[in-house]
């Protein structure tokens, strides 16, 4: 079940809510009652080591026996700088 980060408007405590994809968000705060925000939380998944995520798909071809393997590209560079105002990925429908 995920968990959900919310803020209170009034008494500013910042809480987390263990919650179904399903239910409905908090709207008020469990110490004063006050209403809440729902807050974007960092993600806590993370991809390490090898693998095709990693190494782009890379793939070896065999000939007269012997595996040919191909150099790995650079990653191209994020075209917005590293700056997520205004990346396609991130405009909303």
């Amino acid at each position: 079940m995920p968990v959900y980060e919310y803020e209170c408007k009034e008494c500013q405590k910042v809480f987390e809510v263990q919650q179904k994809m399903a239910d409905e968000p908090l709207k008020n705060c469990p110490e004063c009652q006050a209403p809440v925000k729902k807050l974007v939380s960092m993600s806590s998944f993370q991809l390490k080591g090898g693998g095709w995520y990693a190494d782009g798909y890379s793939s070896s071809s065999t000939s007269s026996g012997k595996a040919k393997t191909t150099k790995e590209k650079p990653a191209p560079s994020c075209p917005s700088g590293g700056e997520c105002k205004g990346c396609p990925a991130t405009a909303s429908a």
